[in-house]
């Protein structure tokens, strides 16, 4: 009975996590479980009609994929068909929220393209299974479908990769 009941728990908890080829699970951040920066709800659901890269960041971990950031925003790609959106997970660390807050204020005025959410209560870490304390990047297609997931750092050799992945699914 034991093994059964283990079984069912493994099986449940895998089927929130996000996987290659589908469409993550439903997720919406408002309220004290996060938002968009100006305030409003942001819904998973909004990662469709454009090729979006999703970073999930740990605050302590905000540099380590900005190899990749500079890539893409070097490649200028047209901003009607590739998106960024940057998911702060605010649970993730000791710099106080407020200070947080603040900082990606600056940032959304400064990136004005970018969609900038905090996850205040790691969300996508338990819904999607994401890598918790760290920097975790999620490319979807147009459909919403998942197409690469890498959680940590991605090489300079993998780089051109996801260029070409994303070229491939404009």
């Amino acid at each position: 009975m034991k093994k059964i009941l283990f079984g069912l728990l493994v099986m449940s908890g895998s089927i929130f996590a996000i996987e290659l080829g589908k469409v993550p699970p439903k997720v919406t951040l408002s309220g004290e479980l996060g938002a968009k920066v100006d305030g409003g709800a942001w819904h998973s659901s909004m990662l469709k009609g454009k090729i979006y890269t999703l970073f999930y960041v740990d605050p302590d971990k905000k540099d380590l994929n900005d190899p990749l950031a500079n890539a893409l925003k070097a490649r200028n790609f047209d901003r009607k068909k590739v998106n960024s959106v940057a998911v702060i997970n605010l649970a993730a660390t000791w710099i106080p929220n407020v200070i947080l807050e603040s900082m990606l204020k600056k940032k959304q005025k400064k990136f004005s393209h970018t969609i900038y959410v905090k996850d205040k209560k790691k969300v996508l870490v338990h819904k999607w299974k994401l890598a918790d304390d760290n920097s975790d990047i999620l490319i979807f297609d147009k459909r919403g479908k998942l197409i690469y997931k890498k959680f940590g750092k991605v090489t300079a050799k993998e780089i051109p990769a996801v260029i070409k992945l994303i070229e491939k699914h404009l």
